[in-house]
C-alpha cells in the first residue's frame, strides 16, 4: 500500500477530522488523492461539509449535564 493509498474507512475518518479542522496537510493530501478515484467518498465528503455548514447556520445549542440531570429527574 503506497503512501497515498488509503482505504474508504481510512478517508472517511479523514473527512471527519477535516470538519473539525484535525487532519494534518498530509491527511488533506492523501484524502484529495482517495476522492479522484473513489466517488463514494467524493460524495460522501460532499453530503458531510454540507450537513456541518447547515448546522452552524442552525445555531444548535445543546444542554449541559446538569440540566439533563434536571430533566431525566422530573
Amino acid at each position: 500500500m503506497g503512501l497515498f493509498n488509503i482505504n474508504c474507512d481510512k478517508a472517511s475518518h479523514i473527512c471527519d477530522k477535516c470538519q473539525y479542522q484535525e487532519a494534518s496537510f498530509l491527511d488533506i493530501l492523501k484524502l484529495k488523492f482517495h476522492h479522484i478515484f473513489c466517488k463514494f467518498c467524493r460524495n460522501h465528503s460532499k453530503k458531510n461539509h454540507l450537513l456541518t455548514k447547515l448546522l452552524k447556520k442552525t445555531d444548535v445549542q445543546i444542554l449541559d449535564h446538569k440540566s439533563k440531570a434536571d430533566i431525566e429527574n422530573k
